[in-house]
């Protein structure tokens, strides 16, 4: 049963039907019975686990396995001391009331690809990063968490799911690699 470690690249979705007018996972990946074991965005990049093994998708993306996922998010503007807070949660969006999280103020990461297309840049409002770790992960969840502080998100990357990160296991966008699923125990 293998384990895949993707990269997803911006602007792909996050299957392998044929989409209309995007690159899928099957631009990518030519891996038989293999399936995402939660899912990114079409907007959103970084770490994204596959596997063949229905037991173990499971395992990896339903909720109460609280297996924690690690975003950086780069925002319009500077976030203050409340806005950190409020991230913190627990933080009503509506629908849903958010866990829960771990957020910081962190420095634009030296190691980051550039994004094709390059996110906009507007000299007249700042932009800066955060790190969010969170344990659940509904639909759109980090960007409406940012909006909802008044931080738009202009770009997202999740590094990390559980003990799996792109720092330890490198990969640009688009590379994959198999991993142990012993890791996961």
């Amino acid at each position: 049963m293998p384990l895949i470690l993707f990269n997803k690249p911006f602007q792909v979705m996050c299957q392998f039907s044929p989409h209309e007018s995007r690159k899928t996972l099957a631009d990518y990946l030519d891996i038989p019975g293999i399936y995402p074991a939660g899912r990114l965005d079409a907007d959103s990049e970084g770490l994204l686990l596959l596997t063949d093994d229905g037991k173990l998708q499971h395992r990896i993306s339903h909720p109460l396995s609280k297996q924690p996922k690690t975003y950086i998010v780069q925002v319009d503007g500077i976030p203050d001391d409340h806005a950190i807070a409020r991230l913190k949660g627990p933080l009503d969006l509506g629908d849903f009331v958010t866990q829960p999280c771990e957020v910081r103020h962190i420095e634009a990461p030296a190691w980051l690809w550039e994004r094709d297309p390059p996110i906009r840049q507007r000299a007249s409002l700042p932009t800066s990063w955060l790190a969010l770790t969170i344990a659940e992960g509904k639909n759109r969840q980090v960007r409406r968490m940012t909006a909802a502080v008044g931080l738009p998100t202009l770009r997202l990357i999740r590094i990390a799911i559980g003990p799996f990160a792109l720092s330890s296991h490198p990969l640009w966008p688009g590379e994959w690699r198999e991993v142990s699923t012993s890791e996961l125990a």
